[in-house]
């Protein structure tokens, strides 16, 4: 177990990550604090620069068996904080307002506990992955060279998930986070004197079809593998000037399915529309796709581990609140493993995710950092 000392450390730490946020592709300060922190824990080694400024510290009994993996994330979100805590951000229009400090605090404090008792058999890889709220972190690590010797058999995360009660885990088999994709669509046409529209190419028309077409592809609904849902996020046309007509417009959207392969057909879809409208208004059109996360689907076998684990430490679970339609890029690394995805509650009435008033609480580390030891130890017992 954690003990006090570790405890003030810990918390300490988390809080020094709140005061330094770094957004997507850019945690090189959060990076090097990490892994100062891990080199103090003396793992077997440590790997810096996975899929941009992504760090992971081994530990390896020495003995061969499986390769167990625990994930958390660098980094935070282009959001003000407003928290008003002591430790609110000191980087201007950023802010950990996702929990990210506190899920890297959880899993270094799994390193303290693996530096003092080794495990058995087999080797625990504790991954900071950078780039989550992009969506492209994940997928920058594992298609990095330096990710082949880390390679795991199961891997395992948790996120706090507001609106669960504190301490409370929600997990299960099968789909925990829908896969998104960001479309940005860019109908190009000419621009003219607003006295003479007719000498010019408006994408307006074009624009004014697709928004009901668009939204009318996927409308939500229950969370079955027929779920679809397209959600316009930003719509411009030209100038905010009264002298010109149009002559391009601007389409954001996303697009949101239960499944990796039913993503490849809505996106198809969406674009398959754009084509027709510029087409038929005779403009070209092109095609921009960000925040790409995968589905996140648990593995039958890794959610099991992961519930009989809390259940030997008297940890309450369930299924409240999933699947979801938010999306989380842990899925990828079940592509390759047995992974499972733990949501752990903060409190019912916690301030929700991305909102500028959220702050982890500080109890939750020493119960996540049980959680994923007892993970951990069940599979790869210990020395």
């Amino acid at each position: 177990m954690l003990t006090n000392s570790d405890l003030v450390a810990l918390t300490a730490f988390r809080r020094d990550l709140h005061r330094h946020p770094e957004v997507s592709g850019e945690e090189v300060e959060t990076a090097l604090t990490v892994t100062a922190a891990l080199e103090a824990l003396t793992p077997t080694r440590i790997v810096t620069g996975l899929g941009g400024y992504g760090v992971a510290a081994v530990f390896d009994s020495g003995t061969p068996g499986d390769t167990v993996l625990f994930r958390a994330e660098l980094d935070a979100l282009p959001i003000e904080e407003l928290s008003g805590v002591p430790w609110s951000s000191q980087v201007p229009g950023k802010g950990h307002l996702c929990g990210h400090d506190g899920h890297m605090t959880m899993l270094l404090g799994l390193g303290r506990l693996l530096s003092r008792k080794p495990v058995a058999r087999g080797r625990v890889v504790l991954m900071f992955q950078p780039a989550e709220e992009d969506g492209s972190g994940a997928r920058a690590v594992v298609a990095d060279p330096g990710f082949e010797s880390l390679r795991p058999n199961w891997a395992f995360a948790i996120h706090n998930e507001p609106g669960r009660p504190f301490g409370y885990v929600s997990t299960r088999a099968g789909l925990i986070n829908c896969a998104s994709q960001g479309l940005k669509i860019t109908l190009t046409g000419r621009t003219a004197h607003a006295a003479e529209p007719e000498e010019g190419v408006s994408p307006g028309r074009a624009i004014a079809h697709l928004v009901p077409a668009l939204e009318a592809l996927g409308q939500g609904g229950n969370l079955d593998d027929g779920f679809r849902l397209v959600t316009l996020t930003h719509l411009r046309m030209g100038e905010p000037v009264f002298g010109i007509a149009p002559g391009e417009g601007v389409i954001h959207a996303t697009l949101r399915t239960t499944r990796d392969d039913m993503m490849a057909e809505l996106v198809a879809s969406a674009q398959a529309l754009a084509r027709a409208a510029a087409e038929e208004a005779g403009l070209t059109v092109q095609f921009e796709v960000q925040d790409e996360f995968a589905a996140s689907i648990n593995d039958a076998e890794a959610t099991a581990v992961a519930v009989r684990a809390m259940e030997a430490i008297n940890v309450p679970h369930g299924d409240t609140g999933l699947p979801m339609r938010a999306s989380e890029d842990f899925g990828v690394f079940g592509w390759g493993a047995k992974a499972a995805m733990l949501c752990l509650g903060p409190g019912e009435d916690h301030p929700v995710l991305h909102s500028p008033g959220y702050d982890f609480p500080d109890d939750l580390i020493p119960l996540g950092t049980a959680i994923f030891e007892r993970i951990a130890r069940d599979l790869l017992g210990t020395r």
